[in-house]
């Protein structure tokens, strides 16, 4: 980190070497909490290594838009003091240094009451965690190509009842529209499953063209009739992102890189493209045991997965949601609208997210997990007071899931329910 002295020989003479590295010098600090020291400095890769940090607040123009004073509300607060405390403590017993690699967040209202970095970007290089990271979302993608469907409806490029014969002529199975895909209501069979057998060189990766057109040749089985009922299904986001790309004329990673990425400042956020080099702070998904989880052939498809970020990013998407700057209401209430209502229960999907509908809506939580190889994802949005929970991690834990359940209960949230791993 460096200072910027304005371009004036003047100013400069005044400058002594001397006053300039007492300047470089303070930009190094450390701030001291009551609870947890955080760490700042020059150094990314040390300042941040398996410490809690107090982190600059998202500068996007898409937030809330608090005053300085209603954040230092929040900050200084008896609940966040309440927050940091426990969740400190929980990390420790839940997510200690020996099992959880990855990044953790929890805000209010944008205000970030918990962050905390630990563990390997690379365990083989010994690259540590930081801010800087980026982890791939695995199924938290949904999000985000859920929202680019939506947006291209607002622009008037696409519709939710358009048939998908629209965009695929010869695609052979009838009566599924784009609605239909968003919120897991197509009957469609999973590619996860079929392609298995219908690859013949494993060691190339599956384009989503390559996808569809296995399935227009080959014509595995449905598993359902169209909007019979809800079946979480990953063929469903593939088509999807294809979608973007006849309606948009662009690709996919394009799409939302001048969409959402760019406009957000999500300067870690990007689609991962498997035969490329590895971008810096791209973490690597690891087993348990430390060992790395290498990509396979189903690393080339997009939608469904293939996103990376930051926790920090993550908060700005979230952030940009309620915003309201983002999106129209009507389209916010449809994203958050549960299509499945065959069974009672209070789970449900809308497009692009799951849902915890209670009878007090007020109440109602937006979420969505993830895991593909050794990558662990929890993204949760508490509507009633705008409370976020962010947990990425690359080494393979299940008890991130597991650690939601009391965390909620930290944050007001707890009610007993259980969510799934994806």
């Amino acid at each position: 980190m460096g200072m910027k002295i304005a371009e004036n020989p003047d100013f400069k003479s005044i400058i002594t070497e001397q006053r300039m590295n007492r300047l470089k010098a303070i930009v190094c600090v450390t701030i001291i909490s009551t609870s947890t020291t955080f760490y700042t400095g020059c150094n990314s890769s040390s300042a941040h290594r398996n410490t809690e940090k107090k982190p600059l607040k998202p500068v996007s123009v898409y937030n809330i838009g608090l005053s300085d004073e209603e954040e230092k509300a929040i900050s200084t607060s008896s609940y966040a003091k309440h927050v940091r405390q426990e969740v400190s403590a929980l990390m420790q017993h839940r997510l200690s240094p020996n099992t959880f690699s990855g990044a953790i967040l929890v805000a209010k209202k944008g205000v970030v009451l918990y962050e905390k970095y630990q563990g390997m970007e690379n365990h083989a290089t010994k690259v540590p965690v930081t801010d800087s990271s980026s982890f791939q979302l695995a199924s938290i993608s949904k999000t985000f190509t859920g929202m680019a469907v939506l947006s291209l409806m607002e622009k008037g490029k696409l519709g939710l009842d358009d048939p998908l014969q629209k965009y695929f002529p010869d695609f052979p199975y009838l009566g599924i529209t784009i609605s239909m895909l968003l919120n897991h209501r197509s009957g469609l069979p999973n590619y996860l499953y079929f392609c298995d057998s219908l690859i013949k060189d494993k060691s190339i990766f599956l384009t989503n063209d390559d996808v569809i057109r296995m399935m227009t040749e080959h014509k595995p089985p449905a598993q359902y009739q169209p909007d019979r009922h809800f079946n979480y299904c990953n063929t469903n986001y593939l088509l999807l992102a294809s979608i973007i790309e006849k309606a948009s004329g662009q690709k996919y990673a394009d799409y939302l890189q001048e969409t959402f990425f760019t406009p957000l400042e999500m300067t870690h956020t990007f689609v991962a493209d498997p035969t490329q080099a590895p971008r810096p702070h791209q973490t690597t998904s690891h087993l348990f045991s430390w060992k790395a989880e290498p990509d396979d052939p189903y690393d080339g498809v997009v939608g469904d997965k293939g996103i990376y970020s930051s926790v920090q990013d993550m908060l700005k998407w979230d952030q940009a949601i309620y915003s309201g700057k983002l999106f129209k209401p009507e389209t916010l209430k449809a994203a958050f609208t549960p299509y499945s209502n065959e069974k009672p229960g209070i789970r449900n999907y809308g497009y692009g997210w799951r849902l915890m509908v209670y009878p007090d809506s007020t109440k109602n939580i937006v979420y969505h997990n993830g895991w593909w190889h050794g990558n662990n994802t929890v993204f949760y949005r508490f509507v009633a007071d705008s409370t976020t929970l962010i947990i990425l991690g690359n080494r393979y834990n299940r008890g991130i899931y597991q650690a939601v359940r009391p965390l909620r209960a930290i944050l007001g949230h707890g009610d007993g329910e259980e969510a799934g791993e994806e």
